[in-house]
């Protein structure tokens, strides 16, 4: 049987603010990425993510930024010398490790947030510089990362474990990037269309791109966003599809308790 999981990332309320209907979100996912603190979240926050993902099952990991709360870290920041940009990464993981280590609830991975992981996924520099964090803090964690990525190649030649995503809800260039935002029909909002994408990805091992080439891939997770209105409805939606298409849902990787 086909066996994907699910993954989504989480704990982003900060303060007062609530972002995302985790809560929802956590009853159909299996592995949830959790803000450290530096684009979002907060130790009460993150605390009350992880107790929760532990109520379900769920598998918890690390989910660093860049130092960018303000921005949500989806701002583009150049200029930080590696070995900052470095121990930013560990601070932040490190973080999560400490929380969940002691709700005994153990981290299993790391997921580079927003611009980190998007200038990471090109910058091959970058890319190196979250691998040596990763290592640095526990050599044995997987990092999710996009096919055909710095990310993924750096991890493989450091001998770091890897978990391949793909997005339900994102188109692909032909190189195997996320379509931009800004290009028409980049963002997929028709659950069938997303969950045919899926089934093509996932049992397929082809993802489909804009320019109608079909590039191989072979996904161990799905990233499905929990921040946009209906969210959770439309994630049950898929998963329930993906259920019946004959796809088995599990984590990659399970806390080793």
């Amino acid at each position: 049987m086909v066996s994907v999981d699910l993954n989504c990332d989480m704990g982003e309320s900060f303060g007062a603010y609530k972002i995302g209907d985790d809560a929802a979100m956590m009853e159909i996912i299996t592995t949830a990425n959790v803000a450290c603190g530096f684009h979002a979240g907060d130790p009460v926050v993150m605390r009350d993510t992880i107790l929760n993902a532990k109520k379900h099952g769920v598998a918890v990991g690390a989910h660093p930024s860049f130092m960018d709360l303000y921005g949500f870290g989806r701002r583009r920041i150049s200029g930080e010398r590696p070995e900052d940009i470095e121990a930013q990464i560990i601070y932040q993981i490190a973080a999560i490790q400490g929380m969940a280590s002691a709700l005994g609830w153990p981290i299993t991975h790391v997921k580079t947030h927003g611009s980190l992981g998007n200038m990471a996924a090109e910058d091959a520099e970058l890319a190196a510089v979250c691998v040596r964090a990763i290592r640095a803090v526990d050599p044995n964690l997987v990092f999710i990362t996009l096919p055909y990525s710095q990310t993924m190649r750096a991890a493989e030649a450091a001998g770091l474990s890897v978990a391949c995503e793909v997005y339900a809800d994102r188109r692909y260039l032909d190189n195997g990037m996320l379509a931009p935002r800004q290009m028409e029909g980049a963002v997929i909002h028709d659950v069938d269309q997303s969950v045919d994408q899926v089934l093509s990805m996932v049992c397929n091992n082809k993802i489909p791109t804009v320019g109608g080439a079909s590039l191989n891939v072979n996904a161990a997770t799905v990233c499905i966003h929990g921040d946009t209105p209906g969210a959770a409805v439309t994630a049950r939606a898929l998963r329930d599809k993906l259920i019946a298409a004959g796809v088995d849902i599990a984590p990659f990787s399970k806390p080793e308790i």
